[in-house]
């Protein structure tokens, strides 16, 4: 940013729309303001300025001359006009950006240039905009329009933007993560996926696998700390529900999320690891669901060949069977987290909870590195058990637009912590209450079934594998003598559910969950206070 605040102020009286302006470059603010100004007395903004932010202007272009004339009115007496257009971010209703242009006028050439000039040179020194893309496109995914949204939508702004890409279209599952494994990718200012949660999750376990490796880690070591990845990852949505992009964004509008990537905004997002038994299963950043979700999604994915309907029959299939599972949950509530799941403190960008929970939980490490104290020891474990009609663990709201308010609508990108929610057996009316919860304003944990808390970290065993936990401890006593058949638990009749991990199936009924703050980034900058 060393240029911009070198560059000296610009005020200049140029033409918008056939209107006289007074035009205005203020380096220092970083701001491009332009109002109506009358040919005589004093030129002050009233309530018609408008204004961008330097750093949300796309590109600045030199008008061409076959555009540079006008038909009628004063517009005449300026004989041989030069211009240039300004490409900007334009916000409009729920989140989304679009993209807009202004073209200023002017007879004098020299003072075009100098605002040409001043603006691109304003640009150039914006040192966190991508201009190198590594671009992954699902075409099958959700409404298999991936490759026409990029084409048709994301394709010409990166383009104006001076943005290079290498694009590769997928042709099987896991071959973005595999790709990132295998290729160089220190040519590339970010990694783009277009698609839905699922090209998402194969992007992102490529770019953290592959930063592991490289720093030599194990991530298969439940205890290891990981080292964030230097790429960002940028998500053009084209799936069924791009929830990912709807918790970080607010909206899953391609052209708001291209627009994020051009201008180079950056948002650290937490990233929950999945082991069991010293073995990683996956990496988790939004929804880890037991029971309900976890069944809903099994179901689903037998069902492809309906589309996208197939969510709404396997949640209707699911929600009948009204199917619980008896299991024993043991956490670790998130102590240095300034937050709470029902404080009615959403994430918003710029988020103070975020960025005070990571410097909380920076100190705590620093006094377990030095040996000051075992925060673990400090903090203690707890366990509850029971019947449990879903175990859904959260790091982001889960937000989609049939859900605005998403799962845990309090729930951070950043703050190092996962919201736990335990929805313990109840009548199916009460469940459906839960449900329609999610679809509007009131509190979604407010009943007596319901809890709810902010953790670290969490360990789950369903009764299935405790029972089969004492089948052998039992048979290593009888040092394997007969056994009986008409037991209970060897003739496996607690039913076990399976997990739902950011949208796939997940077959593991006993796991070791742990959040890591800030793992990743994306090319997002966090859902806007709308004014």
């Amino acid at each position: 940013m060393g240029a911009m605040g070198a560059a000296e102020p610009l005020h200049s009286v140029l033409w918008v729309k056939r209107r006289r302006c007074a035009v205005s470059l203020e380096p220092a603010r970083a701001l491009l303001r332009w109002w109506r100004s009358p040919e005589s007395g004093p030129s002050a903004p009233g309530a018609d300025a408008r204004s961008v932010l330097v750093s949300e202007i796309i590109a600045v272009e030199e008008k061409d001359d076959c555009e540079k004339h006008a038909s009628s009115g004063r517009w005449h007496k300026m004989e041989n006009p030069f211009a240039f257009t300004v490409h900007r971010v334009k916000r409009v209703r729920h989140h989304r950006w679009k993209w807009a242009r202004v073209t200023f006028w002017s007879a004098d050439e020299q003072l075009c240039h100098l605002w040409l000039q001043t603006l691109r040179g304003l640009l150039e020194s914006l040192t966190s905009r991508p201009k190198h893309l590594l671009v992954f496109i699902n075409p099958f995914g959700g409404k298999g329009q991936g490759k026409r949204i990029y084409e048709k939508t994301v394709a010409p702004l990166f383009t104006l933007a001076s943005i290079t890409t290498e694009i590769i279209i997928t042709e099987h599952a896991n071959q973005a993560k595999e790709t990132l494994y295998e290729i160089n990718t220190d040519s590339y200012d970010g990694i783009v996926c277009v698609g839905g949660d699922g090209m998402f999750s194969e992007v992102l376990h490529g770019v953290i696998g592959r930063t592991q490796r490289s720093a030599g880690i194990d991530p298969n070591h439940p205890r290891a700390v990981l080292v964030p990845s230097t790429l960002r990852i940028g998500i053009i949505p084209a799936g069924s529900t791009d929830c990912v992009c709807y918790s970080t964004v607010g909206t899953n509008d391609a052209e708001t999320s291209a627009l994020h990537i051009i201008i180079g905004d950056s948002l650290a997002i937490d990233v929950s690891s999945v082991h069991y038994h010293n073995t990683l299963l996956r990496y988790s950043v939004s929804l880890l669901g037991y029971g309900f979700y976890g069944d809903l999604i099994k179901d689903s994915e037998k069902k492809r060949w309906m589309g996208l309907v197939r969510y709404d029959f396997s949640g209707l299939k699911t929600f009948l069977s009204h199917q619980y599972y008896e299991g024993t949950l043991s956490f670790l509530p998130a102590q240095h987290t300034v937050g709470s799941p029902r404080d009615n403190k959403p994430c918003r960008a710029g988020c103070f909870v975020c960025r005070q929970s990571k410097q909380q939980l920076e100190e705590e490490e620093k006094k377990a590195l030095y040996g000051l104290e075992n925060a673990e020891e400090v903090e203690e474990w707890q366990v509850t058990c029971g019947k449990f009609l879903a175990i859904n663990a959260t790091n982001m709201s889960c937000a989609c637009p049939r859900s605005p308010g998403g799962l845990s609508p309090f729930a951070h990108l950043g703050d190092g912590s996962s919201d736990l929610i335990l929805i313990r057996k109840c009548s199916r009316f009460n469940f459906l209450r839960f449900l329609i919860r999610h679809t509007n304003q009131e509190d979604q944990f407010n009943f007596t079934f319901v809890e709810v808390y902010r953790v670290k970290k969490f360990h789950f065993t369903s009764k299935h594998v405790e029972d089969e936990d004492n089948d052998l401890k039992e048979q290593e006593k009888q040092k394997f003598g007969k056994i009986c058949k008409d037991r209970p638990s060897c003739a496996c009749s607690t039913s076990r559910s399976s997990w739902n991990c950011d949208g796939e199936v997940m077959h593991s009924p006993a796991i070791e969950v742990r959040v890591h703050c800030q793992l990743v980034r994306l090319f997002a900058r966090g859902i806007e206070e709308e004014s």
